[in-house]
């Protein structure tokens, strides 16, 4: 088995690469260890809890014990399916702030400023306002990736927004356009009522060209010889064998698991390597750290009317909806419930937002396993840029072993403050005029938590990733000695390998990671064929003219 092109991992950058490269005529084989996303726990909206929690369609990770919350192990979910984790993650579509990647660009991943990438963002992206506003300028209207907003029909979600513009903050009609800073409707990856993953989007259409396969298997590691990456060692069935590449390999399996394979392959740390008898092909001290996520929250209130999602939370009223949704893609179960956002900053002298919500018109968690008794609503808040920096690292040199994955959470004395400041501004949102209809009184924290230690108690025992793991695999300049590949995605120190997913972020970006780790698939692509970038885009985000002064 061979082909001009080897990707391992058919994620959200990998079936980006896989369309892209079959489209200009190579051949590519994709690798995947999960298996099918047909079947409605993933492509019903609404079911979004179940994937996630399934053992057929994650890898099951967890966390090593976190020494600042408590010890605990936290869920941290990679999809183990065609999708990758875009057949599993809550669907938001969020690009991140301009910022972000001009901040990348300046810390040594040169071409990938905000100019840069907006070409690459609008040349993925179907974006439907669904007659509700928005940036059309900014925004693109013919890739393969359907973008659209919910129907916010809950009088919930008018009611937050109004709230964030009673508290004097902005609203913004689009915070994938000029302006993310403020109050609005949030976006999400769902098209005739399905989720539209990256398998919908890119695999399927890329998998009925001729040049494009997808191979069931196991990576165990690359395959290097002299220097040069010639191959992928796979688990296949009950055997072990090589699937070769004419021109080049390219990871694209997680900021959790590329990273291990690169491990595995020699490159890396080469301590670390040595400890588990691995033998070092380059020493690249990068590899598996700079590991960055978010945290957050969920604040709970209790709600006065009846008009959350609680009252569909039992069987026959959940059985109704999927039934209507297999019948028609319409109705609760097309949506995934997340269609009011927030991006704002937590104090003056921040230039651009540092905390997000999602909101939410019921009190649940993420994993679907405990609705607050009777009516309530949420808001989903955390710091967007933590200074804290975990690693993944090999357990051993055992390709069948999880990685080890150490977050290092809320181990920046700064992390407390931000966090405490997420809980009080929320408060404050919640106690606005358009809330008194609806708010009778806070879930939790509760009431009783007001001080810095009360708060830092409710933070330690409930504060939950926010799946967006990255950064493990740092892009930068070539003699970065902590940098893991080029601006060109290409992995320093060893030829024709590449690497192209959420590992490649110098720093996390804001919001929800799928939407820039398929522009990464994207732009990368154009790299790999030689091609020249598409040509960049100067136009000028909104940035607060009195940021140094005022929060809001």
């Amino acid at each position: 088995m061979e082909a001009d092109f080897i990707i391992v991992g058919a994620g959200s950058a990998g079936c980006a690469m896989a369309y892209r490269l079959s489209e200009a005529g190579a051949s590519v084989l994709v690798i995947e260890h999960g298996g099918s996303d047909a079947g409605p726990f993933i492509q019903m909206p609404a079911a979004l809890s179940y994937p996630m929690n399934m053992p057929l369609y994650d890898w099951g990770y967890r966390s090593e014990p976190e020494p600042h919350l408590g010890g605990r192990r936290l869920a941290t979910p990679r999809g183990k399916v065609i999708g990758g984790s875009s057949s599993i993650n809550g669907m938001v579509y969020v690009r991140g702030h301009a910022r972000d990647f001009d901040h990348w660009a300046e810390s040594g991943a040169e071409g990938w400023a905000y100019a840069d990438v907006l070409p690459y963002f609008k040349r993925m992206e179907n974006w439907h306002s669904g007659g509700h506003g928005g940036d059309a300028a900014w925004r693109g209207t013919d890739g393969p990736l359907h973008v659209t907003r919910g129907p916010r029909d809950n009088p919930l979600h008018r009611a937050f927004v109004e709230a964030g513009r009673q508290a004097g903050y902005q609203l913004t009609d689009d915070y994938n356009g000029a302006r993310q800073e403020g109050f609005g409707p949030m976006e999400q990856t769902v098209w005739k009522g399905r989720r539209w993953s990256a398998a919908n989007a890119y695999l399927r259409p890329a998998l009925r060209r001729e040049n494009c396969g997808l191979v069931r298997a196991f990576a165990r590691k690359v395959v290097i010889e002299e220097g040069r990456a010639t191959g992928v060692e796979v688990a296949r069935g009950s055997g072990i064998e090589t699937i070769h590449a004419r021109r080049e390999v390219i990871l694209a399996a997680s900021s959790l698991n590329s990273p291990k394979l690169l491990m595995l392959s020699g490159i890396g740390p080469a301590a670390h390597l040595a400890e588990h008898g691995i033998g070092i092909v380059a020493d690249r001290a990068g590899v598996g750290q700079n590991l960055q996520d978010h945290l957050e929250l969920y604040i709970q209130m209790a709600s006065k009317q009846p008009v959350t999602l609680y009252k569909h939370w039992n069987i026959l009223s959940k059985a109704l909806i999927g039934a209507q949704w297999l019948l028609s893609k319409r109705g609760l179960g097309a949506s995934n419930q997340f269609e009011s956002a927030a991006f704002i900053r937590s104090r003056p002298g921040v230039e651009y937002p540092d905390i997000q919500y999602h909101f939410l018109p019921i009190a649940v968690r993420y994993d679907g396993k405990a609705a607050a008794e009777g009516h309530g609503f949420q808001a989903h808040v955390g710091p967007m840029r933590s200074a804290s920096r975990g690693a993944v690292t090999l357990r051993s040199a055992d390709p069948g072993e999880d990685p080890c994955i150490r977050f290092n959470y809320m181990s920046d004395p700064q992390d407390w403050a931000d966090f405490r400041t997420c809980i009080r501004l929320t408060r404050e949102i919640f106690a606005q005029e358009a809330f008194r209809p609806y708010v009778r009184d806070e879930i939790q924290p509760g009431a009783g938590a007001q001080t810095d230690e009360e708060l830092n108690a409710f933070i330690r025992d409930h504060a939950e990733s926010a799946y967006h793991p990255c950064g493990t695999a740092r892009m930068g300049r070539r003699d970065d000695p902590m940098a893991v590949v080029d601006n060109q995605a290409r992995v320093i120190g060893v030829d024709a390998l590449r690497l192209a997913d959420s590992s490649v972020f110098p720093r996390i970006t804001n919001g929800n990671l799928n939407a820039p780790s398929v522009m990464v698939g994207e732009k990368a692509a154009d790299h790999i064929l030689g091609r020249r970038p598409l040509a960049p885009l100067n136009d000028a985000p909104w940035v607060p003219p009195d940021w140094q002064t005022r929060q809001r």
